[in-house]
Protein backbone atom coordinates (compact mmCIF):
# COMPACT_ATOMS: atom_id res chain seq x y z
CA UNK A 1 0.00 0.00 0.00
CA UNK A 2 1.49 3.59 -1.09
CA UNK A 3 0.56 6.55 1.36
CA UNK A 4 -2.94 7.72 1.59
CA UNK A 5 -3.39 11.38 1.08
CA UNK A 6 -6.51 12.52 3.02
CA UNK A 7 -8.15 15.55 1.95
CA UNK A 8 -11.90 15.94 3.94
CA UNK A 9 -11.90 12.61 4.31
CA UNK A 10 -13.72 10.30 6.46
CA UNK A 11 -11.75 7.15 7.50
CA UNK A 12 -11.57 4.47 9.75
CA UNK A 13 -8.13 4.10 10.80
CA UNK A 14 -8.66 0.20 11.73
CA UNK A 15 -9.68 -0.23 8.09
CA UNK A 16 -6.08 1.21 6.88
CA UNK A 17 -3.32 -1.50 6.31
CA UNK A 18 -0.18 -1.04 8.43
CA UNK A 19 2.34 -2.71 6.10
CA UNK A 20 2.92 -2.33 2.61
CA UNK A 21 1.29 -4.57 -0.49
CA UNK A 22 4.34 -6.05 -0.63
CA UNK A 23 8.14 -6.11 0.03
CA UNK A 24 10.38 -3.30 -0.92
CA UNK A 25 13.35 -4.12 -3.68
CA UNK A 26 16.97 -2.85 -2.61
CA UNK A 27 15.47 -0.31 -0.50
CA UNK A 28 19.20 1.10 0.07
CA UNK A 29 19.15 2.47 -4.02
CA UNK A 30 15.72 4.00 -3.93
CA UNK A 31 16.73 5.80 -0.69
CA UNK A 32 19.68 7.07 -2.18
CA UNK A 33 17.63 8.25 -5.35
CA UNK A 34 15.25 9.87 -3.47
CA UNK A 35 17.77 12.06 -0.95
CA UNK A 36 19.71 13.57 -4.65
CA UNK A 37 16.10 14.31 -5.43
CA UNK A 38 15.29 15.86 -2.39
CA UNK A 39 18.87 17.54 -2.23
CA UNK A 40 17.86 19.33 -5.59
CA UNK A 41 14.51 20.40 -4.66
CA UNK A 42 16.30 21.94 -1.20
CA UNK A 43 18.74 23.84 -3.37
CA UNK A 44 15.54 24.69 -5.61
CA UNK A 45 13.64 26.14 -2.29
CA UNK A 46 16.31 27.90 -0.95
CA UNK A 47 17.22 30.00 -3.97
CA UNK A 48 13.77 30.79 -4.97
CA UNK A 49 13.33 32.02 -0.92
CA UNK A 50 10.58 29.25 -0.67
CA UNK A 51 9.34 27.73 2.83
CA UNK A 52 8.70 24.67 3.32
CA UNK A 53 7.08 22.87 7.05
CA UNK A 54 7.32 18.95 7.35
CA UNK A 55 5.55 17.32 9.62
CA UNK A 56 5.75 13.78 11.46
CA UNK A 57 3.47 12.26 13.76
CA UNK A 58 2.58 8.55 14.88
CA UNK A 59 2.77 6.50 17.99
CA UNK A 60 6.08 5.73 19.59
CA UNK A 61 8.26 3.72 17.92
CA UNK A 62 6.69 4.53 14.48
CA UNK A 63 9.96 5.65 12.71
CA UNK A 64 10.00 9.35 12.59
CA UNK A 65 13.52 9.72 13.65
CA UNK A 66 14.78 6.75 11.39
CA UNK A 67 12.89 8.94 8.27
CA UNK A 68 14.10 12.20 9.49
CA UNK A 69 17.70 11.01 9.47
CA UNK A 70 17.60 9.73 5.97
CA UNK A 71 15.44 12.89 5.01
CA UNK A 72 18.27 15.32 6.35
CA UNK A 73 21.50 13.28 5.87
CA UNK A 74 22.49 15.01 2.40
CA UNK A 75 20.31 18.42 2.94
CA UNK A 76 22.60 21.51 3.89
CA UNK A 77 22.11 22.16 7.43
CA UNK A 78 22.65 25.20 6.99
CA UNK A 79 18.93 25.40 6.06
CA UNK A 80 17.03 22.76 7.06
CA UNK A 81 16.16 22.71 11.09
CA UNK A 82 14.69 19.97 13.11
CA UNK A 83 12.46 20.29 16.08
CA UNK A 84 11.94 17.47 17.96
CA UNK A 85 8.61 18.43 20.02
CA UNK A 86 8.32 17.46 24.15
CA UNK A 87 6.45 19.09 26.93
CA UNK A 88 6.39 22.61 26.37
CA UNK A 89 8.21 24.33 29.09
CA UNK A 90 6.69 26.08 31.69
CA UNK A 91 7.06 29.83 30.58
CA UNK A 92 5.21 28.47 27.55
CA UNK A 93 2.25 26.81 28.99
CA UNK A 94 1.00 30.73 30.41
CA UNK A 95 0.55 31.33 26.56
CA UNK A 96 -1.51 30.24 23.95
CA UNK A 97 -0.01 26.42 22.87
CA UNK A 98 0.52 27.27 19.29
CA UNK A 99 2.83 29.89 20.77
CA UNK A 100 5.90 28.20 20.61
CA UNK A 101 5.82 26.92 17.05
CA UNK A 102 5.28 30.45 15.90
CA UNK A 103 8.90 30.72 17.36
CA UNK A 104 10.12 27.68 14.85
CA UNK A 105 8.56 28.62 11.27
CA UNK A 106 10.93 28.85 8.59
CA UNK A 107 12.61 32.08 7.24
CA UNK A 108 12.52 31.74 3.39
CA UNK A 109 14.55 29.22 2.01
CA UNK A 110 14.44 26.85 5.09
CA UNK A 111 13.41 23.33 5.64
CA UNK A 112 11.73 22.97 9.57
CA UNK A 113 10.67 19.67 10.45
CA UNK A 114 9.04 18.70 13.69
CA UNK A 115 9.32 15.67 15.04
CA UNK A 116 6.05 16.19 16.72
CA UNK A 117 3.90 19.02 16.59
CA UNK A 118 1.06 21.25 17.56
CA UNK A 119 -0.97 18.17 16.92
CA UNK A 120 -0.19 17.17 20.71
CA UNK A 121 -3.32 19.48 21.95
CA UNK A 122 -5.26 16.63 20.71
CA UNK A 123 -3.03 13.49 20.90
CA UNK A 124 -1.10 13.37 24.47
CA UNK A 125 -2.66 16.82 25.78
CA UNK A 126 -6.66 14.87 25.02
CA UNK A 127 -5.60 11.59 26.22
CA UNK A 128 -3.23 12.50 29.58
CA UNK A 129 -5.34 15.33 30.61
CA UNK A 130 -2.85 18.27 30.06
CA UNK A 131 -5.78 19.98 28.25
CA UNK A 132 -9.64 20.10 29.66
CA UNK A 133 -12.16 18.99 27.34
CA UNK A 134 -13.38 22.62 25.69
CA UNK A 135 -9.73 23.28 24.87
CA UNK A 136 -8.72 20.04 23.08
CA UNK A 137 -12.28 20.49 21.39
CA UNK A 138 -11.69 23.79 19.79
CA UNK A 139 -8.13 23.10 18.99
CA UNK A 140 -9.41 21.07 15.51
CA UNK A 141 -10.67 24.90 14.20
CA UNK A 142 -8.10 26.69 16.07
CA UNK A 143 -5.25 24.12 14.09
CA UNK A 144 -7.16 24.34 10.88
CA UNK A 145 -7.00 28.22 10.61
CA UNK A 146 -3.19 28.11 12.02
CA UNK A 147 -2.72 25.81 8.68
CA UNK A 148 -4.18 27.77 6.66
CA UNK A 149 -2.28 30.85 7.64
CA UNK A 150 0.50 29.08 6.70
CA UNK A 151 -0.02 28.07 3.33
CA UNK A 152 -2.19 31.24 2.11
CA UNK A 153 1.52 33.11 2.96
CA UNK A 154 2.90 30.71 0.84
CA UNK A 155 4.64 27.75 3.20
CA UNK A 156 4.58 24.32 1.67
CA UNK A 157 3.19 22.09 4.28
CA UNK A 158 3.86 18.96 4.48
CA UNK A 159 1.98 16.54 7.63
CA UNK A 160 2.63 12.72 7.51
CA UNK A 161 1.21 10.47 9.67
CA UNK A 162 3.10 7.06 10.33
CA UNK A 163 0.18 4.59 10.87
CA UNK A 164 1.92 1.43 13.53
CA UNK A 165 0.13 -1.59 14.52
CA UNK A 166 0.24 -2.68 18.57
CA UNK A 167 2.06 -5.58 17.18
CA UNK A 168 4.81 -3.84 15.53
CA UNK A 169 4.98 -1.34 18.22
CA UNK A 170 5.84 -3.97 20.62
CA UNK A 171 8.47 -5.95 18.56
CA UNK A 172 10.21 -2.51 18.33
CA UNK A 173 9.77 -2.24 22.05
CA UNK A 174 11.94 -5.25 22.55
CA UNK A 175 13.99 -4.43 20.27
CA UNK A 176 15.11 -0.75 22.06
CA UNK A 177 14.83 -3.12 25.73
CA UNK A 178 17.50 -5.83 23.93
CA UNK A 179 19.91 -4.05 21.79
CA UNK A 180 21.82 -1.32 24.65
CA UNK A 181 22.70 0.81 21.59
CA UNK A 182 19.09 1.68 21.32
CA UNK A 183 18.10 1.93 24.98
CA UNK A 184 18.29 5.29 25.32
CA UNK A 185 15.16 6.08 22.71
CA UNK A 186 12.89 4.55 25.64
CA UNK A 187 11.58 6.76 28.30
CA UNK A 188 8.91 5.97 30.90
CA UNK A 189 6.08 8.10 28.85
CA UNK A 190 6.55 6.14 25.79
CA UNK A 191 5.71 2.36 27.61
CA UNK A 192 3.13 4.44 30.02
CA UNK A 193 1.02 5.99 26.58
CA UNK A 194 1.07 1.76 24.64
CA UNK A 195 -1.86 2.00 27.89
CA UNK A 196 -3.56 4.06 26.28
CA UNK A 197 -3.98 2.45 22.33
CA UNK A 198 -7.48 2.44 22.34
CA UNK A 199 -7.73 6.02 23.09
CA UNK A 200 -4.75 7.01 21.01
CA UNK A 201 -6.18 5.17 17.99
CA UNK A 202 -9.63 7.18 18.64
CA UNK A 203 -7.66 10.69 18.95
CA UNK A 204 -5.71 10.08 15.79
CA UNK A 205 -8.29 8.89 13.46
CA UNK A 206 -10.41 12.44 15.31
CA UNK A 207 -6.95 14.44 14.40
CA UNK A 208 -7.26 12.84 10.86
CA UNK A 209 -10.80 13.27 9.99
CA UNK A 210 -11.15 16.72 11.25
CA UNK A 211 -7.95 18.51 9.87
CA UNK A 212 -7.24 16.70 6.76
CA UNK A 213 -8.03 20.08 4.56
CA UNK A 214 -7.37 21.06 1.38
CA UNK A 215 -4.91 23.27 1.67
CA UNK A 216 -2.92 20.64 4.20
CA UNK A 217 -3.84 17.48 3.55
CA UNK A 218 -2.16 14.44 5.42
CA UNK A 219 -0.48 11.36 4.05
CA UNK A 220 -1.02 8.25 5.73
CA UNK A 221 2.34 6.33 5.73
CA UNK A 222 1.98 2.72 6.53
CA UNK A 223 4.56 2.09 8.97
CA UNK A 224 5.08 -1.49 10.15
CA UNK A 225 7.90 -1.91 7.43
CA UNK A 226 10.57 0.62 8.00
CA UNK A 227 12.36 0.32 4.82
CA UNK A 228 8.64 0.64 2.87
CA UNK A 229 7.79 3.51 5.29
CA UNK A 230 10.53 5.38 4.63
CA UNK A 231 10.92 5.52 1.10
CA UNK A 232 7.19 6.48 0.67
CA UNK A 233 7.66 9.06 3.37
CA UNK A 234 10.47 10.26 1.42
CA UNK A 235 8.79 10.51 -1.94
CA UNK A 236 5.96 12.49 -0.63
CA UNK A 237 8.00 14.73 0.45
CA UNK A 238 10.31 14.88 -2.68
CA UNK A 239 7.33 15.30 -4.51
CA UNK A 240 5.35 17.77 -2.95
CA UNK A 241 8.43 20.03 -2.37
CA UNK A 242 9.12 19.93 -6.28
CA UNK A 243 5.68 21.07 -6.99
CA UNK A 244 6.15 24.53 -5.77
CA UNK A 245 10.20 25.00 -7.01
CA UNK A 246 11.13 25.54 -10.62
CA UNK A 247 14.23 22.63 -10.47
CA UNK A 248 15.42 23.92 -13.93
CA UNK A 249 17.18 26.71 -12.09
CA UNK A 250 18.96 24.94 -9.48
CA UNK A 251 21.82 22.64 -10.12
CA UNK A 252 24.22 21.00 -7.54
CA UNK A 253 27.25 23.35 -8.34
CA UNK A 254 26.73 26.82 -9.10
CA UNK A 255 27.84 28.21 -12.48
CA UNK A 256 30.46 30.57 -10.62
CA UNK A 257 31.72 27.52 -9.14
CA UNK A 258 31.73 25.40 -12.05
CA UNK A 259 33.73 27.93 -13.53
CA UNK A 260 35.84 28.61 -10.54
CA UNK A 261 36.71 24.46 -10.49
CA UNK A 262 37.15 24.26 -14.66
CA UNK A 263 39.99 27.21 -14.47
CA UNK A 264 41.47 25.49 -11.14
CA UNK A 265 41.68 21.88 -12.01
CA UNK A 266 40.53 21.67 -15.75
CA UNK A 267 37.23 20.90 -17.30
CA UNK A 268 37.19 17.06 -17.41
CA UNK A 269 36.98 16.68 -14.22
CA UNK A 270 33.44 17.66 -13.98
CA UNK A 271 30.52 15.22 -15.24
CA UNK A 272 27.43 16.29 -15.81
CA UNK A 273 27.15 17.79 -12.40
CA UNK A 274 26.71 14.45 -10.88
CA UNK A 275 30.18 14.57 -9.28
CA UNK A 276 33.76 13.72 -10.25
CA UNK A 277 35.09 11.75 -12.66
CA UNK A 278 38.46 11.15 -10.98
CA UNK A 279 40.39 12.67 -14.23
CA UNK A 280 41.86 15.66 -14.75
CA UNK A 281 45.13 16.69 -13.07
CA UNK A 282 45.62 18.89 -10.06
CA UNK A 283 47.24 22.36 -10.87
Amino acid sequence: MKALKLVNDSIKLKKIPTEPDKPVKDPSKKIDELQLQLLRAQLALLKQGKRCIIMMEGTDTAGKGGIIRRLTRHLDPRSAHVWPIGAPEKWEQSRHYLFRFWQKLPEPGEITIFDRSWYGRVLVERIEGFAQEDEWKRAYREINEFERQLTDDGVILIKLFLHLSKEAQYNRFMERIKEPTKRWKLTAADLKSRRFWGDYQEAFEDMLNKTATKNAPWYVVPADDKDAARIQALGVIADNIKKHVDLERSTLLDPTVVAAIIEEFGEDVLHEERGWTGRGKPR
